[in-house]
């Protein structure tokens, strides 16, 4: 087998096998040679090539989002690997493992004013779990005096252990603590001598064993067991990673209310689904009602900003959070965190729990039933809009699939409705940028034995066109662009609207569509304009064909954001 000559090139190709990292997103580059000539040499590794490196980091995101392991993405040095800088972001905040390798100039040539040269070690220092800088292998043997070798010999030794130690360290924080790190690895010309033997014989260092010890929750259930109203909120979650029978003990108890999102990905016909449309028409009163002696989280990020509002002005007395990941005081008032996994505390917690008398859960599961049933009364009377769209199209996507969700107006959209409880539902809610969520979509539908489906604005979709500019999209892979001819979210927000300020600076609006890009990707385009076209579209939208498709609804922007403050009007 082909192996680079470099030796710290083999020990990072070495250690990436040994460490199971299976998945290499690679971006061409020269200084990066030697680690691409190791990866694409092996057939242990499944390797990608996607120039554009911001694509590439959301892309190996993907991946990783699907597999819950690392993947790596591989750079030359320079800007290569700021590109990476959203997804790397994006990774520290939702826990998702990811592997930076980025080639590196010599030290000696940093700061002099060489080609492609930037400071590159800790550069990703606010946003990264462990930084790995290397150092470069020294000259070859062959070039020293023999009374030199024997020195030579003992610190390249030193340079080896060095290395291997800080490889190690830096992949099995990625895997213990879920998220990105970077290893920055300085190499020197000659980059494309190959050697059919390996000189180097990395040592692996395993994982640390995770001990999850028993904590006294003898205060906690007092609290817990004398309370009349506990508020459980769910974040993004993996699918299946809570185990069902601990979500059904929570539902029967009516002294406890369970508020979800579709990124909770969590099921349960006593839970809340819909935050917005409980909470977006209470009044004070109402609001008061809602308030929990006891919050207790579990999951990712909150996407609603009316909910972290309302806990905000609450005031909470207890705010306990269940998580092996830092907790977020998102609500002021953060006072307890189980850093454990989930499972294991309510394994723990919930068999020492008594329910309470209480009207809690049955007095809010009644408000909620009366604003369906509003809900649905409204879609009746709405023009074609955003908000109709988002109701035949979800509607429509098949069961037992995967639903990936672009940030901004798709999100919120998607919330206000009650989805399959079979379709998997993934949002980069890390930094809810817009920047990347094509390329994520990409990378979990390479991964995903499900069928994938993503919905998209007009304006994170543009951002993002270089996405498609791969060759691994799955022929089943679909794609849905809500085109409002702008940034739509910007009209429900306080602001002065249709002027040309605003149009410009805030709305930007246009008159782009998504056409010539599915010609030049070789996508199947489909465009719908009202119900009758989306509907008779999406008949037939999930067919698997020869290539991937994408449909792109075009809506009215100046009815879309009064058909949705309407609404909450409508519901209370």
């Amino acid at each position: 087998m082909k192996h680079p000559k470099i030796p710290l090139a083999q020990t990072v190709v070495q250690l990436c096998k040994a460490k199971n990292i299976q998945h290499i997103v690679l971006s061409p580059g020269s200084r990066n040679a030697p680690l691409t000539i190791g990866f694409t040499h092996d057939p242990f590794f499944k390797c990608y090539s996607i120039v554009d490196e911001r694509c590439a980091a959301f892309f190996a995101m993907g991946i990783a989002q699907q597999i819950q392991e690392p993947v790596a993405v591989v750079c030359t040095s320079g800007s290569a690997l700021l590109n990476y800088y959203p997804a790397v972001a994006e990774a520290y905040y939702s826990n998702i493992p990811l592997v930076v390798l980025s080639a590196d100039r010599p030290k000696h040539l940093v700061g002099i004013g060489d080609g492609q040269t930037i400071n590159q070690e800790n550069v990703y220092k606010n946003h990264i779990l462990y930084s790995a800088n290397l150092k470069q292998d020294l000259d070859e043997e062959n070039k020293l005096e023999a009374s030199e070798k024997a020195k030579y010999l003992d610190l390249q030794k030193s340079v080896q252990y060095f290395n291997e130690e800080e490889i190690n360290k830096a992949i099995n924080v990625s895997v213990l603590e879920k998220g990105p790190v970077h290893i920055n690895i300085p190499f020197n010309e000659p980059l494309y001598d190959i050697v059919e033997e390996l000189v180097v014989n990395p040592e692996v260092i395993p994982l640390a064993e995770k001990n999850i010890e028993k904590e006294d929750l003898s205060v906690f259930l007092k609290l817990w067991n004398t309370a009349k109203r506990k508020l459980v909120l769910v974040g993004v979650n993996q699918p299946n990673s809570v185990e069902q029978q601990y979500l059904d003990i929570l539902a029967q108890d009516e002294s406890v209310l369970v508020l979800t999102e579709t990124t909770s990905n969590i099921h349960n016909e006593r839970f809340i689904p819909g935050i917005d449309k409980l909470i977006a028409a209470l009044n004070t009163e109402e609001l008061e009602l809602l308030k929990p002696e006891i919050l207790l989280t579990f999951g990712g990020l909150v996407v609603s900003k009316k909910i972290k509002k309302f806990l905000r002005d609450c005031k909470l007395k207890q705010h306990w959070h269940i998580g092996e990941q830092d907790a977020n005081d998102t609500f002021f008032a953060l006072n307890k965190v189980f850093k454990m996994p989930v499972n294991a505390f309510f394994s723990q917690f919930l068999p020492q729990t008594s329910t309470m008398q209480s009207e809690y859960n049955s007095f809010w599961l009644t408000a909620f039933k009366s604003r369906r049933e509003k809900h649905e009364a409204y879609l009746k009377t709405i023009p074609f809009s955003d908000f109709k769209a988002f109701e035949i199209l979800l509607n429509a996507i098949p069961s037992h699939s995967q639903l990936q969700v672009g940030n901004s107006s798709t999100i919120r959209y998607t919330q206000l409705f009650d989805l399959k409880t079979s379709i998997e539902v993934f949002c980069n809610r890390g930094t809810s940028g817009i920047d990347g969520s094509t390329s994520t979509a990409i990378g979990a539908a390479t991964a995903s034995k499900l069928q994938t489906t993503f919905i998209t604005g007009d304006l994170s979709f543009l951002y993002d066109s270089n996405a498609f500019w791969n060759n691994y999209i799955p022929n089943n892979f679909r794609v849905i662009v809500v085109n409002n001819a702008g940034g739509g979210i910007f009209r429900i927000l306080p602001g002065h609207k249709n002027t040309l300020n605003y149009d410009t600076y805030f709305e930007t609006k246009h008159n782009l569509t998504a056409k010539q890009l599915c010609s030049m990707y070789d996508f199947e385009y489909k465009t719908a304009s009202n119900a009758l076209e989306l509907d008779s579209v999406l008949e037939n939208f999930y067919i698997e064909e020869a290539k991937p498709k994408l449909l792109e609804i075009f809506t009215p922007s100046e009815l879309n954001d009064e058909t949705l403050l309407k609404y909450f009007t409508y519901i209370k």
